[in-house]
């Protein structure tokens, strides 16, 4: 579906390598997110080279500006379609990932693509603040990740739970992130956080992309966190 050679340039052109085997993977990937997206609702973005750099470049790159621990437990809250989780553990198979979403034929669809690609990660069906409570889930994880459009205020409620103390909250976000990012600073303190730094950068397309690095420095208190109404009603200001 996507011509390999085109996918090892745009790679290589943000001096990132790929091998034929993991090349081989994401394209299989595409195939199946393009089969299955015409039965669910996966992704807006389904010709070959949107899928290359919307979704596999976007979510590899900002890894590679900030690399996760050799043999990190991740989890990606709120993972819809695998991103960045899927193409980041094809990239860095050293990490133990785990793909939490709150519907289950989307995890269907990604434990569909792990076996296909012959990969190893968790998925676990559950919403994002409820498995921030989980014994098994909570404070369990060297990085958190999330691609979504949740203010990052929220966001950082929803994923800090996860986070061991001494590792990192990952949030990707567009280009205009710098205002979300100065008003979830009093709710990343309280959630036992810091916000670290804010790396910008730019997708092949021109596309303007910001990853957020927070840092886990204490536990998370018990309030948090709380469910979606409450955020909703009492945001952390």
């Amino acid at each position: 579906m996507i011509d390999l050679g085109r996918m090892e340039q745009v790679f290589a052109a943000q001096n990132i390598r790929l091998s034929g085997e993991q090349m081989e993977q994401l394209d299989h990937y595409a195939e199946l997110l393009v089969e299955w997206n015409q039965r669910m609702n996966l992704t807006a973005i389904t010709d070959p080279e949107g899928i290359l750099i919307k979704h596999f470049l976007d979510s590899i790159l900002p890894f590679s500006m900030a690399p996760p621990p050799q043999g990190g437990a991740l989890i990606d809250v709120g993972t819809g379609a695998g991103f960045p989780a899927i193409p980041l553990l094809i990239w860095r198979s050293d990490l133990r990932v785990t793909l939490l979403d709150s519907l289950q034929k989307r995890l269907t669809f990604l434990e569909t693509v792990l076996a296909d690609c012959g990969l190893s990660g968790q998925t676990i069906h559950c919403r994002a603040e409820d498995g921030g409570r989980l014994p098994a889930l909570r404070e369990q994880f060297d990085l958190a990740t999330a691609r979504a459009v949740a203010n990052l205020r929220e966001l950082s409620e929803y994923c800090l739970p996860y986070v061991k103390p001494g590792g990192m909250f990952f949030a990707l976000k567009g280009s205009n992130a710098a205002e979300e990012t100065a008003e979830a600073k009093k709710a990343v303190h309280l959630l036992g956080g810091r916000l670290e730094t804010s790396l910008f950068y730019s997708l092949p397309d021109g596309s303007g992309r910001t990853l957020i690095r927070i840092k886990k420095i204490s536990q998370t208190s018990t309030k948090y966190p709380r469910n979606a109404a409450k955020m909703a009603k009492s945001p952390l200001l």
